[in-house]
């Protein structure tokens, strides 16, 4: 079977979109403190 054609890396995911990537900049923290108001069970990746 061939391979999707979007895919990919769990190293990207996690860099870009990580707990510690959105903790680094101030509008990741607001993400993340919206996200805490909202009451999600998943912060980020």
């Amino acid at each position: 079977m061939t391979k999707r054609t979007l895919e990919g890396t769990n190293r990207k995911q996690k860099r870009t979109s990580g707990f510690r990537a959105r903790m680094r900049t101030v509008n990741g923290r607001k993400v993340i403190q919206a996200r805490r108001s909202k009451g999600r069970h998943q912060l980020s990746l």
